[in-house]
């Protein structure tokens, strides 16, 4: 990896940025339509383990052995469905940053950004009080090919990391807090672990408002899951493919209108 030192929000930090696949994004860049059904799934992992195709029917609560298609791809080892609008809008963003060296939305800053740069520094300080650990600040973090990268809110020992969010949507706090489910964050928790080479991360949900109940700082500790990263590596080279097209569509010289 290599590590860029900057503040997050800072001109440094978004031109580090542009045309980088981030982890933060990582989700929207795998995102994908026309993909299995969850029954379609159990009946392909059954009959890839090796069972009969009769009896993985069975097992995935169908009446019979299901035929279409896109099961006949998946069984072949194909890739299933196709990229998202939002994946494809994402790449020709990335595309254009590659061309231009900078990023597309010239640096934006939106509210939410600004309150998770400016509460992380508080939001750290409560993490080191809660465990005990020491922090250190990181930066942005490139992976060796340079196409993938995230922004680590800090280095924890040799083995892990912290990433800081500052959310105030009463939806997503409750999700967190009473549910107890960080699923929404698996994923950027794995992808930062992918490019650092660490084996543990630390994904903490800093909110002022709590406070007074003493919960200002929700947070938990994600192992390192090497068959999810390998998984997630797989789509995110496809995804680089699509980006790759795109910015050679975009360089190839216009041709004259008839």
């Amino acid at each position: 990896m290599r590590l860029i030192h900057c503040d997050q929000g800072s001109d440094a930090w978004h031109n580090a940025r542009a045309g980088v696949i981030t982890a933060s994004m990582f989700a929207t860049a795998r995102s994908r339509v026309g993909e299995l059904t969850d029954q379609q799934r159990a009946y392909v992992d059954s009959v890839l383990a090796g069972m009969a195709p009769k009896a993985a029917a069975e097992a995935a609560s169908y009446k019979a052995v299901p035929k279409s298609a896109v099961i006949e791809r998946a069984l072949a080892g194909e890739p299933i469905g196709e990229f998202s609008e939002a994946s494809k809008n994402y790449a020709f963003r990335l595309a254009i940053e590659r061309i231009s060296g900078e990023p597309l939305d010239e640096g934006f800053e939106t509210f939410a950004m600004r309150r998770g740069h400016e509460l992380e520094p508080f939001a750290r300080a409560e993490h080191e009080v809660q465990t005990g650990l020491l922090v250190k600040r990181a930066g942005f973090v490139l992976s060796d090919c340079g196409n993938y990268g995230c922004s680590a809110d800090g280095f924890i020992g040799e083995a892990g990391g912290s990433e800081y969010k500052a959310f105030i949507n009463p939806e997503k706090l409750r999700t967190f807090h009473l549910d107890n489910d960080a699923s929404e964050v698996f994923e950027q928790a794995q992808g930062c672990m992918w490019i650092t080479g660490r084996q543990w991360w630390h994904i903490g949900l800093y909110c002022p408002a709590l406070e007074p109940a003493g919960k200002q700082l929700w947070w938990r500790r994600f192992e390192r899951d090497e068959a999810f990263i390998a998984a997630m590596r797989d789509d995110l080279e496809r995804f680089r493919l699509m980006v790759d097209g795109y910015e050679t569509k975009l360089r190839e010289p216009m041709q004259e209108a008839a």
